[in-house]
């Protein structure tokens, strides 16, 4: 059995991420939060040292600004329907994830304004086209920062410069790139952060994260679930009603702990030599096209393809029964991003390694595609 399917939930995780979550659901069953005994103490203390773990890696200046959420999709959604109101503008691009498009869908409908920039065959949007889309009315730009279609990492540094200079808040959906690169919140200017747990920050799947600058107070997206009254409780209790995922959060601090002590910029090397290993082995199979850039050091840790005249989900069936190679098919939950790749509506085939995988791994699909490729 070889994954390879780390953009949508890594596998498998680090050893400590296991230990972690079982030690808590065995001996840390209170609430966070909610008690003054030992055990809903020892909750508390979970969930805030895996908010100073996510601080630390992300160099975030204030941990209380980081909310704890089940997934991106819920981040985002909190961000977009607690600040944006009535007759605001927002920029995003072409290639966004559906937790971005359907969220602002929904909004417009509502009279937010929405300008979705068009990407170019690498899945890249300029900078200068976002700057010349901000108008009087614009409230925020939100982009992705590294497709997970194309695989392209956006110039998010330099759309940061433009929004501090505009006076426009500036949103980035992490999803694929929180843990798989380095990321500096106040080097890039960024206002709003969202980003998954269960990918490449290697927690458990129903865990995420929004991080909200200070002076930014986003309504709750889910009312109640606090002793106060709504309207004296902050940031990150606002945000974050009912009873939180502790034994979740403490299982997604213990991976970000990995990662701080892994180093970021390690895994980052290491994941960029299996890209560059699949970029070298597909383009050498006839009939295969390759979407997003061809440089690993532009693209985050996965690449998206198509065999001629194949559909991409016969080659996953094939991969996966045939291989024992498991890798993801379809539309990545991105149409958009696959109308702009012009693979809408079959979508493409996406292999994603992880920092668990091995060149050998890699040989093993790459083996596998060919096979397929002649056997057609």
């Amino acid at each position: 059995m070889i994954y390879l399917d780390n953009a949508a939930t890594s596998y498998p995780k680090p050893e400590s991420v296991y230990q972690r979550i079982d030690h808590i659901l065995r001996h840390t069953g209170g609430n966070p939060g909610r008690s003054g005994h030992r055990m809903a103490l020892d909750a508390s203390r979970v969930i805030f040292e895996a908010r100073e773990s996510a601080a630390r890696l992300f160099n975030i200046k204030n941990a209380s600004r980081i909310v704890f959420t089940k997934n991106a999709t819920e981040a985002i959604n909190i961000a977009f329907k607690g600040i944006l109101r009535q007759e605001e503008h927002v920029v995003t691009t072409s290639i966004e994830h559906n937790a971005v498009v359907k969220p602002l869908k929904r909004l417009e409908a509502r009279g937010v304004q929405v300008t979705q920039l068009k990407v170019d065959k690498n899945g890249w949007v300029e900078p200068k086209d976002i700057e010349k889309a901000i108008r009087k009315e614009t409230k925020l730009i939100s982009v992705v920062h590294a497709s997970n279609v194309f695989g392209a990492i956006l110039p998010v540094a330099e759309i940061g410069r433009i929004c501090r200079k505009k006076n426009v808040l500036f949103m980035v959906d992490a999803a694929q790139t929180a843990g798989a690169m380095p990321i500096d919140i106040e080097a890039l200017n960024v206002d709003i952060f969202a980003a998954t747990g269960h990918k490449s920050l290697f927690g458990p799947q129903g865990t995420g994260l929004l991080y909200v600058r200070e002076g930014i107070e986003p309504l709750p997206f889910i009312d109640g679930g606090t002793g106060e009254d709504d309207e004296l409780v902050e940031i990150p209790d606002r945000l974050e009603s009912g009873t939180i995922n502790t034994p979740g959060i403490g299982g997604l601090g213990a991976g970000i702990e990995f990662l701080l002590k892994e180093g970021v910029k390690k895994i980052r090397r290491y994941e960029e030599g299996l890209i560059r290993q699949i970029l070298d082995g597909l383009s050498g199979i006839k009939g295969i096209e390759i979407i997003g850039p061809q440089d690993e050091k532009k693209r985050t840790h996965l690449v998206s393809f198509n065999m001629q005249g194949k559909d991409p989900s016969d080659i996953g069936y094939r991969l996966d029964n045939e291989f024992g190679i498991m890798l993801r098919c379809g539309l990545h939950c991105a149409p958009c991003a696959h109308r702009s790749a012009g693979t809408y509506p079959s979508g493409a085939v996406r292999v994603s390694p992880g920092y668990f995988n091995t060149a050998d791994d890699i040989e093993e699909f790459l083996r596998g595609v060919r096979e397929i490729s002649c056997g057609f």
